[in-house]
C-alpha cells in the first residue's frame, strides 16, 4: 500500500480529552493539492499513477476491518435531509460495503509517486465511496471530475457508485452548512440531480 510507514502511536487522557497521536515516516514528494479541491483543471498525473490509485483502492476495499467510516444511521438520517431538494424518496442503503480509506481528496494524495495519506478515518463505508469522494471534490474542476470519472469509471458507473456519490455529495453538502467548500454546492446539487435521474421507482440506482 502506497502510504507512509507507521512509527509510533501515543493515546492519553487530559482534562476530559481523549488523545492520539501517529508519527509517520516522512512522505515522498508533494500532495497533488495544498486543498482537498484540485487547484488546476487538470492535475499533472501520469497513467501509471492513476493505474496505481486504482490498485490501491482495490486492495483497501478488500481489507477487513471492525472500524466504521460511514454509519448506516448516519445516512438513513442525513440523505433524505440534504438531498430533498430532488423531490422523492432517496435511498440510504446501500447495496454493499467495503473498505475504504475514507477521506480521500487531493491534499491527502501525493505525487508525482502515488501516496496514500491521513488514515485515522478509515473503515467500512458504502462501496465506492472514495472513488465518489474524490470525484465529488473535483467536480469545482469539470476537467478534473472529467478525469477523475474516466480513469475511476468501473466504480462511478456501477450502481455501488451512483449510491456512494448522493452519500458523499449529503456530506460534503452537510459540511457546506459550516462554511466548507461552499463554492462546490451548486455543482454537488446539480450533480445530485445526474445520478438521481438514474434512480428508479423502488430506489435502486440504474446505470444508463
Amino acid at each position: 500500500m502506497p502510504r507512509p510507514g507507521l512509527r509510533l502511536v501515543r493515546q492519553w487522557v487530559e482534562g476530559g480529552y481523549a488523545y492520539k497521536a501517529e508519527l509517520y515516516d516522512h512522505i515522498v514528494g508533494e500532495t497533488v493539492s495544498p486543498t482537498p479541491t484540485p487547484v488546476t483543471d487538470e492535475p499533472p498525473l501520469t497513467a501509471t499513477w492513476w493505474s496505481d490509485l486504482r490498485t490501491a483502492l482495490g486492495r483497501v476495499s478488500t481489507v477487513d476491518t471492525d472500524r466504521t467510516a460511514v454509519r448506516q444511521a448516519y445516512l438513513d438520517r442525513a440523505m433524505p435531509k440534504y438531498l430533498a431538494f430532488l423531490g422523492g424518496p432517496v435511498p440510504t442503503a446501500p447495496r454493499a460495503w467495503s473498505t475504504a480509506h475514507g477521506d480521500l481528496h487531493w491534499a491527502n494524495l501525493t505525487g508525482p509517486e502515488l501516496g496514500l495519506l491521513d488514515w485515522e478515518g478509515w473503515g467500512t463505508a458504502p462501496a465506492g465511496y472514495d472513488a465518489a469522494l474524490l470525484h465529488a471534490y473535483s467536480i469545482g474542476r469539470p476537467k478534473a471530475a472529467e478525469r477523475v470519472r474516466q480513469e475511476l469509471s468501473p466504480v462511478l458507473d456501477s450502481e455501488d457508485g451512483r449510491f456512494a456519490e448522493l452519500a458523499v455529495i449529503t456530506e460534503l453538502l452537510q459540511s457546506a452548512e459550516r462554511g466548507d467548500n461552499v463554492e462546490l454546492v451548486p455543482a454537488l446539487r446539480q450533480r445530485a440531480e445526474e445520478v438521481w435521474h438514474r434512480v428508479s421507482a423502488d430506489g435502486v440506482i440504474r446505470v444508463q
